[in-house]
């Protein structure tokens, strides 16, 4: 399973793109996630690092520093995302085997073909396009 970080940054930035005269804090956004305060930190410290927010020393809240339409879902990916791929390969097949040998070379493409995929798929969703569905879900 791909851990939720990216689900989970994506919340807090239409969090606080919905609520944009609310100084939202920390605690207030973990009740919302249904999860610990010091995860939503981390993660607005991720968002702030890349870009996409904007706190101030001392003061509760944040602010997205792009429009809502102008964040993809994909640099909220790699804001938040480990910089290693997708998908790896286990180490040390048997190079003895046929297949342990031939693995890696054989998945390859694959993986990269599945890689991209993901980040064009990221891409082409902003940050408006969840919160516009958000609306209609209400």
């Amino acid at each position: 399973m791909i851990n939720s970080r990216l689900a989970v940054s994506v919340h807090i930035l239409a969090l606080i793109a919905t609520h944009p005269d609310q100084a939202l804090s920390s605690e207030y956004i973990a009740g919302s996630v249904n999860t610990n305060p010091v995860v939503i930190r981390r993660l607005t410290g991720l968002l702030r690092h890349a870009g996409l927010l904007k706190t101030v020393a001392g003061k509760t809240g944040a602010t997205l520093t792009k429009d809502p339409a102008a964040i993809t879902l994909l640099m909220v990916y790699r804001a938040v995302e480990p910089k290693e791929t997708l998908f790896s390969m286990h180490e040390h097949p048997n190079p003895a085997c046929p297949v342990g040998r031939n693995i890696q070379s054989t998945l390859d493409d694959t993986f990269v073909r599945a890689q991209q995929a993901l980040e064009a798929e990221l891409e082409a969703e902003t940050l408006s396009d969840v919160i516009h569905r958000l609306a209609i879900a209400r």
